[in-house]
This record gives structure tokens, C-alpha cells and sequence, in this order.
């Protein structure tokens, strides 16, 4: 199988000491594209860096909700100065559930992504967590507007609102836990074409792997389990997910 990994964070820490590996782990069992979205400015030049030295990396460039107290007005200039080479603006988005920062504040550092995403003629990665509601709003907005909503855990009628305005929206290790029964109906419903296959690497391990740290080789495990609640061949799965990924990132 040839695989993308949509959505994977190889400017870690946490992969500092073999990442070299970590790549050529995944590259050994068919992993051809890794999108690695950056959460804040200091990753972003990371990204960069790493793009140089890993051709397999795609950078994505963006400021994470976590991390509004490290963002700086002069990061949107460095966003627009990177955004010329890259697939994807992001990560970006509204987190109410994990992060204690103002619906107000997070919206001041979303929208100008979201424009810049506009301007750019490139997708958005969304991070949206007990918010989709308001990112739903946000993206209505702005016409014209693409991209994935990264990790979904909305509903049937949020998905197809989403899909409606012609965004992805991307599953990972959470559709690998055995007792997630309304993701693994929700992944049952929707149609494949608005699908993407990510492993949020290094977190969110996939069930069969708790307990380690999380890497792009266990994407196989998304996908079986995918096949598996489709009753579809795994190649065949991996072939529709990777066609939506190539159209939206243009790769």
C-alpha cells in the first residue's frame, strides 16, 4: 500500500532522538507523505528546517489554540512569509474543553488564518474540540473556504454540514478503540470522498499500541479498523483516502 499520513507532528521533541527512524520505519511499510502541521511559531521554523532535510515531510503552517499565551502579532508576517511553499494552513482552530483560554481570544488568532488561507489558495487544518459548532460558523464566513477538520468527534449532522462546504475530515487511533461505538457509527455513515486518514503521531495511539508513543507506521492499524467497520478491502480504503488527501493538499 502507498500511504499519507495527513496529520502528524514529526517536529516533536518526543522524535528527537530517532526520528530519522521513525521515518524510515514508516517509508519501509508504504508511508510516501507525512503532513506535519505546525502549533506555534517556534515549530513552524522547525517544520521548515525539517522540510530541507526529510522530502517526504509536507509542512503545514499555523498557530494552535493551546498556545495563544506564546503567539505574537508579528507570527501572522512569518505565517505569510512560509505559507508560498507549503500545503495547508494549520494547525488552527477552537479548543473549549482542553485549553482555558477565551472563546474571544482564540477567534483573534483563528480568523486571520482563516483569511490567510483564503489568500493563499490553501486548505485549512482545523483543530476543533467541544467547538464545532463555531468553527462551523467561522468557515460559512469565508466562501470558498477547503480543508479537514482534523481528529473528528462531531456528529452525523456537523459532519454533513461540513462536507457540505466541501471539507475532509480526518480519523485516527480513536477509531481503534473497541468500545468507541458512536465514532465507529459515525465512520460507518459517512461517505468515504470526505475522508482522510491521520495518526496525530505522537499522540493518540492507536488501541493495539497504548501505552507507546505514537508514529506514523501505525497508521496500518487505522486503516484495517476503518476496513474493518466499512467491510471493504484495505486497499481499496487506502486508495480513496489517499486521492481526497492528494486533492486537497495539492500533492
Amino acid at each position: 500500500m502507498q500511504l499519507i499520513d495527513t496529520h502528524c507532528h514529526l517536529d516533536d521533541e518526543r522524535f528527537d532522538t530517532d526520528r530519522s527512524n521513525v521515518i524510515r520505519r514508516a517509508a519501509g511499510a508504504g508511508i510516501q507523505a507525512f503532513i506535519v502541521p505546525a502549533i506555534h511559531a517556534e515549530s513552524c521554523r522547525t517544520i521548515h528546517d525539517l522540510q530541507q532535510r526529510y522530502d517526504l515531510i509536507h509542512p503545514a503552517y499555523g498557530l494552535h489554540p493551546w498556545f495563544c499565551d506564546k503567539h505574537r502579532e508579528e507570527d501572522f508576517a512569518l505565517l505569510a512569509e512560509l505559507l508560498g511553499a507549503c500545503v495547508a494552513v494549520g494547525e488552527c482552530g477552537l479548543d473549549f474543553g482542553l485549553c482555558n483560554t477565551d472563546a474571544e481570544t482564540q477567534l483573534r488568532w483563528l480568523r486571520p488564518q482563516l483569511q490567510l488561507a483564503v489568500d493563499f489558495n490553501l486548505p485549512v487544518i482545523l483543530h476543533a474540540y467541544k467547538a464545532t459548532d463555531m468553527i462551523i460558523g467561522e468557515i460559512k464566513k469565508q466562501p470558498g473556504l477547503r480543508g479537514v477538520v482534523h481528529s473528528f468527534s462531531g456528529s452525523r449532522q456537523q459532519a454533513q454540514q461540513l462536507i457540505d462546504r466541501g471539507f475532509c475530515l480526518g480519523f485516527g487511533g480513536a477509531i481503534t478503540h473497541p468500545h468507541a461505538n458512536r465514532l465507529h457509527e459515525l465512520v460507518r455513515q459517512l461517505p468515504l470522498s470526505h475522508m482522510l486518514l491521520e495518526t496525530d503521531a505522537p499522540d493518540q495511539t492507536p488501541y493495539g499500541q497504548r501505552g507507546k508513543r505514537n508514529e506514523p507506521v501505525f497508521i496500518i492499524e487505522i486503516i484495517r479498523q476503518l476496513a474493518k467497520l466499512r467491510d471493504m478491502d484495505t486497499n481499496e480504503i487506502t486508495d480513496i483516502c489517499n486521492a481526497n488527501a492528494k486533492e486537497l493538499f495539492n500533492l
